[in-house]
């Protein structure tokens, strides 16, 4: 995980591509049990730290739009909220790939 990690922070494309696919692997491997298994393991893993990031900025932005009123913290609350999880979702899914992948080989 430090190498993938590595990987993402000097490479942010190469590496974030790369590191997906050590991390679905690894859970993909570690879960086993079929391809929808190690693919939403994988899923997961290439995810989590988007959606915790993404909860919290939605937090920060949906309480600073209270400044435009209680619409406009529900706006930004709720656009940032989908953006980041389409987001997430789109770079994850070579995580999930690779975990079912990776719980063929185990």
């Amino acid at each position: 995980m430090v190498i993938a990690g590595a990987l993402a922070t000097g490479a942010p494309i190469v590496g974030h591509i790369g590191a997906g696919i050590i991390g679905g692997l690894a859970a993909g491997y570690l879960a086993g049990g079929g391809l929808t298994n190690g693919a939403w393991h994988g899923l997961l893993a290439g995810s989590i730290a988007g959606v915790v990031l993404t909860l919290g900025f939605a937090v920060v932005v949906g309480i600073l739009g209270l400044a435009g009123g209680p619409l406009g913290g529900a706006l930004g609350f709720g656009g940032v909220l989908v953006g980041g999880l389409v987001v997430t979702f789109i770079f994850a899914v070579d995580s999930a790939l690779a975990g079912a992948l990776g719980a063929v080989f185990s």
